[in-house]
């Protein structure tokens, strides 16, 4: 059976260039099924799926979009529009991928529809605006995109530019091939884990436990934006259970740090029922970025990871905020939730030595913590740093329990 992949872009903008896409991908035996995000477009598009079927699945008309002043507004509706469309055809089974091409609004719409789509979805996005600074981050975001630089304008079709659509097309050509395994949902042996530098070793030991248990350990670096996107695969029902070690984006978002991983950090296997453990890896620090730095941050206690970051020491009063905000989260789990700390250090920053090492501080959180957790949810401390083994087995073991039956079905 011949893949299809669904094709976004602005004909009113990109309309040759699209067609090119579309020849060369249905020249390669692919079915290219064409969406058209224009908003201001005018007459009949070539498009399958037009610009006024879009608009009516975002709740709007072609009509209102054009009578419309308010940008912001009607991008949304196109994007709400075009979501819902694109998740549609993928429940049915009717797209194997996406595939659009665009410049600065075109990539941020196509790339916002792309992001609704699971995990291992092939995704390409052919931009000539992916290395402006802060735009190419905002296109991937959370997603498993691949943006593919045109470098060159995407404004009539030069030798150039068809030899970046060639590209692009036979990219995506090898992406959709059957040799290719899509990943499962529910697999009931996958295991996500957060994991940081200063609890690299805590993390790789308690990986090569549970993989010696027959169990897959995907990680996810907790800087803010993979741990968020664990959050939504998640969701989405990829994992059988998850190893919670650095939290440390559920204080950032109150804070507005960079870490932040957003509002709904550390509550999607809750929502979901899966058995979860928690630690506490970098949770005792922040990470303010140099230019939200307050006076009285240079007064407190800091260590400089490298030249790039420092993790400046929470105060007794964060700590607290912290701790209300892990209950107020953890309290609404459906699954098994288990609590591990570590009495001596957080990380290897936070160890014996070091300016920001405070394990009597530490114990407002605990305190604060026990307080407010309910009565089912265990919290177990671990008279050990978290980069000591006897941390790590001790995890590795309450998570191979925790994760077993009536859990695994497998």
């Amino acid at each position: 059976m011949p893949k299809h992949l669904l094709v976004i872009a602005t004909l009113d903008t990109k309309g040759r260039e699209t067609h090119y896409l579309r020849s060369k991908i249905e020249a390669l035996g692919l079915t290219a099924i064409l969406m058209d995000i224009s908003m201001r477009g005018v007459g009949d598009s070539q498009a399958d799926i037009t610009p006024a079927r879009v608009a009516a699945a975002g709740g709007s008309s072609l009509e209102d979009i054009h009578r419309s002043q308010q940008r912001s507004q009607i991008t949304n509706i196109t994007i709400a529009g075009a979501s819902r469309i694109a998740g549609e055809l993928f429940a049915e089974g009717r797209i194997d991928g996406v595939i659009a091409i665009g410049g600065s609004t075109g990539s941020l719409m196509a790339t916002d529809v792309m992001r609704t789509l699971p995990f291992g979805v092939p995704k390409i996005m052919i931009s000539s605006t992916a290395a402006l600074p802060g735009l190419s981050t905002r296109y991937i975001d959370t997603g498993d995109i691949i943006l593919f630089h045109s470098v060159i304008e995407i404004s009539g079709l030069s030798d150039m530019l068809k030899n970046v659509i060639d590209r692009a097309a036979r990219a995506m050509l090898g992406m959709v091939s059957d040799k290719i395994t899509p990943p499962k949902a529910a697999d009931n042996r996958a295991i996500a884990i957060t994991m940081l530098g200063p609890c690299e070793q805590c993390a790789s030991t308690v990986h090569a436990e549970l993989e010696k248990a027959g169990y897959q350990v995907i990680g996810f670096s907790a800087a803010g934006v993979c741990d968020r996107a664990m959050e939504k695969m998640i969701s989405q029902g990829f994992f059988h259970g998850v190893i919670d070690l650095a939290p440390g984006g559920v204080g950032e978002h109150l804070f507005g740090f960079m870490r932040d991983a957003g509002p709904e950090r550390m509550e999607a296997a809750g929502k979901a029922g899966i058995p979860q453990i928690i630690s506490t890896c970098s949770v005792n620090h922040m990470t303010p970025s140099k230019s939200k730095y307050k006076p009285e941050y240079h007064q407190r206690r800091q260590y400089d990871l490298d030249k790039f970051r420092t993790w400046v020491r929470l105060s007794a009063d964060e700590l607290k905020l912290v701790a209300r905000a892990f209950a107020e989260k953890l309290n609404k789990s459906r699954g098994p939730t288990s609590v591990f700390i570590p009495l001596k250090g957080w990380s290897s920053v936070d160890a014996p030595g070091n300016p920001t090492f405070d394990p009597d501080e530490d114990k407002v959180f605990i305190k604060e913590l026990q307080g407010l957790l309910k009565p089912e949810i265990q919290l177990s401390l671990i008279d050990a740093n978290m980069e000591e083994p006897i941390f790590a087995l001790a995890l590795a073991k309450a998570a191979k329990d925790l994760f077993c039956s009536p859990y695994d079905t497998g």
